[in-house]
This record gives structure tokens, sequence and C-alpha cells, in this order.
């Protein structure tokens, strides 16, 4: 068995091939839609890529199948319960995909979407009779399960999920080999669950002792455990779940859509027009100077996962970029589901060397200036509610910035604001949602939380 796990960092989400390496069949599971990567990859081994299965319809990517089918002739694999515009194959309790002497069999496990499965993979030259691992989608992470509660599951209630899951841990996975390895599709940093361990891979045995989802427990207490205390939810995750079910157009054409230079006067004109203006460069250089009322959400952060919360998918996008990552930027927000960029700045940044009067500068502060101006300051800590409990800058308010544009009004107008989160990427996001709203009186603090503790500065806990 030829087995390979793939990482998105930025998307905290992990895929698979699974191959035959005698009769060179191979499999992908939970794909990404840019799928260069699989194809190499297969090429590089002398793999076929025959088959590619999605675990359930993910909420927080757009997952390649349909790029897989077009480009290999892949055929697609659903759990029997789903239902897709495109033509699938359904996976029930016990369905084989066959490549050669490693096979992989389904196993139906309900709970963080109703038609989950887990894929239990088998091969029949060590032993035919116990999986040598299983890869269980969103069903059960690293140190946790999937929530339950997202809007992925039209017509199906938390609770009533909450009780499939409980079944399809406990009557299903836990009964498999402790020896079995486990193989999810999200790691540390997903919204998918709330605790979910940065491991790449652990046993049955091991998630048995230490993830606390799975200790024993009442079927009443595992539905309010896993009902209360989530996170809200990013609003286009309701979106992914949808468009993973149609038939669409692939990433190429996307990409080719957007990959359009337009001039600064252009640029201008659709702003102007209700066009939303994307500046994805980092922190420090958003800081230094940027075209008037842009958004900044740098590349390098959890780029997809702040656009999907902030923008609007069906209002046009415009990038600013430094050259050679226009195209990442495309890409990674046709892993989301934003279809809507048609161009990007010609020139970038230097195409306004000419003109500052279009220019702005985000005006910052140091922990040291800010804790000398004592309560002349308002401090707004946009992080989110749990780590403002956990620790705060004493004095400090709480709005996260998933929910700023709708609490705009409760930021004062007058006197010095000071914006915050951890380390710097969130706030400055924050910074340029105000600049839009025309507030002159905003700092950024620089460094964060993370430099406001490291003077040891006066912290307190909620």
């Amino acid at each position: 068995m030829f087995l390979q796990r793939y990482y998105l960092e930025c998307l905290s989400h992990a895929s698979y091939m699974v191959a035959d390496e005698k009769t060179k069949e191979a499999v992908l599971i939970d794909p990404r839609r840019d799928i260069d990567i699989y194809l190499e990859d297969a090429h590089d081994h002398g793999f076929k890529i025959k088959h590619v299965v999605l675990t359930h319809f993910h909420a927080d990517f757009i997952a390649g199948h349909i790029e897989l089918r077009n480009k290999v002739g892949a055929k697609i694999y659903l759990g029997k319960r789903a239902e897709a515009e495109f033509d699938f194959e359904a996976l029930g309790d016990g369905s084989v995909i066959h490549l050669g002497e490693v096979r992989l069999e389904t196993m139906e496990t309900p709970g963080h979407t109703p038609e989950g499965i887990t894929l239990l993979a088998f091969d029949s030259r060590s032993d035919a009779k116990n999986p040598y691992a299983i890869f269980t989608g969103d069903t059960l992470f690293l140190g946790d399960v999937g929530r339950p509660d997202l809007l992925a599951s039209i017509g199906v209630t938390a609770n009533e999920l909450s009780e499939m899951l409980y079944d399809s841990l406990h009557n299903k996975l836990l009964k498999l080999p402790g020896k079995t390895l486990v193989y999810p599709a999200h790691g540390a940093g997903s919204m998918c669950g709330k605790a979910l361990s940065d491991e790449a891979v652990s046993t049955l045995e091991e998630q048995r002792r230490s993830n606390y989802a799975l200790q024993k427990m009442s079927k009443p207490d595992f539905i309010r455990m896993m009902t209360a205390e989530q996170a809200e939810a990013p609003a286009y995750f309701v979106h992914n779940a949808i468009l993973n079910r149609k038939e669409r157009a692939s990433l190429d054409d996307t990409i080719i859509k957007s990959m359009k230079a337009l001039n600064l006067d252009t640029v201008i004109s659709l702003q102007k027009s209700g066009a939303q203006v994307l500046d994805v460069r980092s922190v420090n250089e958003f800081a230094e100077a940027h075209l008037h009322r842009t958004l900044n959400i740098g590349i390098d952060g959890k780029y997809a996962t702040w656009v999907g919360t902030l923008l609007n998918k069906d209002h046009e996008i415009v990038l600013i970029a430094e050259p050679d990552r226009i195209e990442e930027a495309i890409i990674r927000l046709g892993r989301i589901g934003f279809h809507n960029v048609i161009g990007y700045l010609e020139g970038g940044m230097e195409s306004l060397k000419e003109r500052p009067d279009l220019l702005t500068q985000t005006t910052r502060i140091t922990a040291a200036d800010l804790h000398n101006l004592g309560k002349e300051a308002t401090i707004i800590d946009i992080r989110t509610a749990n780590e403002w409990t956990e620790a705060h800058i004493t004095g400090s308010s709480n709005i996260p910035l998933n929910q700023l544009q709708n609490r705009l009004d409760e930021v004062p107008e007058s006197g010095h604001v000071i914006i915050h989160c951890q380390g710097g990427y969130r706030s400055m996001i924050a910074a340029s949602i105000f600049e839009k709203e025309d507030r002159k009186n905003i700092l950024d603090l620089i460094g964060g939380f993370s430099a406001w503790t490291a003077l040891q500065l006066p912290t307190q806990q909620s």
C-alpha cells in the first residue's frame, strides 16, 4: 500500500492518496481543488488516479472531485445519503473500492453531516482482516470530533446530528482494533471542531485514551457537550457545502476569467461603483502605504478564511498583490468558492508611485507607548471571545473581528482607539475596515497582545 498525506496549512486541511503499488491504481480522498500536486505525484510513481472520494460535503473548502473527473476521468464516490447534481457512485456500509490487493471499505459514519463516511484501508498482503488505517473525514479528528451544528446539513438539527455522531463513534469506529491508524480531514486551526490536534496521525487506542469526546458518557451528556460553546461558523460555509454538491466550472476556468490586468483608473472606477478592492500584501507593507479604502487580508495568514468571513461572494473583487502572488491569491479564493475576482491592479503598488493623493498609511503604536497613554485610550481587542476571556489587556473591550462590521457603532469616533489581536495580522484587517468607514482615530498595536505580554504589562482574565 502506498499512502501519502497532503496538508494545506492555510485551511488546516488534509487529503490523501492511497494506491496499490503493484496495480498502480490510486484513489484520492477529500482532495483540494488545485489538483496539480496530486497529478505530479501520480506521474512520478506511475499511478493512475481512477477514483476520488469525498467523505462528506465539506463546508470549509471546495473539493477537487470535479477537477479530477474532468482532468483524468476519475470516478466520484459519495456516501449513499448524499444528493448531488453530478454522477457519482454511492457508498454504503460494506461498499468496497478495489485497487488490487489494497482495498477501501466504507463505513457510514454520519454526525458531522448526514452523508458522512469513513474509509477503512486494507492491504491483503499484510493483513486482510484488520484495517491498516481509517480515513475519518470530519467524523473523528485527532483530539476532537466533528461539530454537528454547521449549516452544511440543511434540514437536520444539531441535536439529531449529535445523536448520529455518538452512534457512529461508539457503535462503529471505536469497535475497530486499537492499533488502527487514524487519518482525519483536518488539523489544528480548523473550525470544524473545537480542539483539534496538530498531529498528522494517531491510533484509535491513543484517541480512546486522550480524546475528550470519546470518553465514557451517556448519549444525552454527549449531545449537550457537542452543541455547547461552538465557535461561530464563517458565512461562506453554507455556500461551500452547497457548491460541493453542484456541477460547476473547474478551477482552471476560474483562474482564466480572473487573471486580468486592470489599470489604476479602471480600479478606481470599479471601487467607486462598489467593487471590493482587496490588498493581500503583508501587514507592514500595507501599513506603510496602500490605496484608499482597501481591505487588507494578508495572503500569508488565514487568508481564505477571513476573505470568506468578511467579503461578499456575489460582489466583484479586485486584487492588489505582488506580481508573483496574483495567481496564488486567485487560486486560494477559488478553494473557498469565491469566483468573483474580476482582475488585479496592473503593476501593483508601483502604479501608485506618481499618485500620492490616492495613498493612505495606517497609524500604529508600540506596546510601551500605549502603556504610557494610560486611560486616555480606548482599547479594542478583536480576538475571539475565548482568547479574550483567557487573558487580555487590563481595561480593554472585546469585539471579535468576525463581528466588527456589525458593531462599529460601539467604537468611539473621537479620542485614541487602539485595536489589537494576538500578533498583528487580524488587527490590520480591522484597521482597514475602520478606514473604509472613514474613521480617523484608529491606531494599530504593533505586535498585538504578544508584544504587550512580552513587556509584562498589566493583563487580566474574565
